[in-house]
């Protein structure tokens, strides 16, 4: 079984803040509009080199939408930095209008993003906003798992020309992914190979589905797992793979089960390959306030519960 060590707890967000920072270098087209979440964002860098291209919209973000999206006629790629609540639920007719309709190359980056938002709350803690998103036609959805993959990520969008969600998120997590990393949109990424159980995760959750196989593997349970960073378009060739090869999978996500991973994962089984499926995710609900590491307890996103979800799902087999 391959181990995987934790270079130093990092937060996502800063990965997008340094991949934006380097883009700003390399790319003069590249522009960057924040509401009020500098910051937060980790976009001071990219404002302090290159002031001229950095625009503080404030706290207006369908403004922000809509001036991104005029700016890629005059041939700029603008990223736009908030919240992953403000991101999506506050902007989504200007999104779907000015953007996914038009087909503006605008890159939406969301941080944030979760019940991991923590003491914050329900309000600022959106678990909607991957189903909101994926529904967009010719809208790209990318979820990252750790702080090297958002910096690949964030490098990797201003090659794609159309509308991207980028969605990362506020605390610090294990950093386990390569420095190094290529980031091949709409690609999975084989992290463990087994036999026994899938396990296709994404976000947060990639590397608690890694403490899971560990746990599995102690208890003679080999496990598939496979780090879906790419959310739509979906590497369906990789999920039937790894399905019909174990026979049963385990999605895990820090999303609602509506709407989210999960259920772009039954899509695919349904049509091509009936299998057992369990879903690690929220039970259409609501946050709350709290730790990350309370809240991801008490709503069963942690190795606990994918280790709970993978030996029910191998006994319907």
């Amino acid at each position: 079984m391959k181990k995987y060590t934790d270079s130093g707890k990092k937060d996502t967000r800063s990965g997008f803040g340094d991949g934006l920072t380097e883009l700003g270098k390399k790319n003069k087209d590249v522009v960057a509009l924040c509401a009020d979440l500098t910051g937060s964002l980790k976009m001071d860098e990219f404002k302090k080199n290159h002031p001229e291209r950095f625009f503080q919209i404030g706290i207006a973000e369908a403004n922000m939408i809509g001036i991104a999206a005029g700016m890629t006629i005059g041939g700029k790629i603008p990223f736009t930095g908030t919240f992953a609540n403000f991101s999506t639920g506050r902007v989504y007719d200007q999104i779907r209008q000015s953007v996914a309709y038009s087909g503006k190359n605008v890159k939406i980056c969301a941080s944030h993003a979760g019940i991991t938002l923590g003491e914050d709350g329900a309000t600022h803690q959106i678990l909607e906003d991957i189903g909101l998103m994926k529904m967009l036609p010719g809208m790209t959805v990318i979820n990252t798992c750790d702080y090297n993959q958002t910096k690949a990520a964030t490098i990797a969008v201003v090659e794609h020309e159309g509308p991207v969600y980028l969605r990362f998120g506020r605390p610090k997590v294990a950093n386990f992914t390569p420095a190094d990393q290529k980031f091949e949109i709409g690609k999975a990424v084989q992290l463990q190979e087994g036999t026994d159980v899938t396990i296709v995760a994404t976000g947060h959750l990639v590397w608690e589905a890694l403490q899971a196989a560990e746990t599995l593997h102690e208890n003679g349970i080999s496990a598939d797992v496979i780090n879906i960073h790419t959310i739509k378009p979906l590497d369906d060739e990789a999920i039937l793979k790894s399905v019909k090869k174990t026979g049963c999978v385990v999605t895990a996500e820090e999303h609602n089960y509506l709407g989210g991973l999960g259920e772009s994962v039954a899509r695919v089984l349904s049509t091509q390959h009936p299998a057992p499926q369990e879903f690690v995710a929220t039970q259409d609900t609501f946050g709350e306030s709290g730790t990350p590491e309370q809240l991801m307890a008490k709503y069963g996103l942690n190795a606990s519960a994918i280790v709970a979800a993978a030996k029910n799902v191998i006994a319907r087999k």
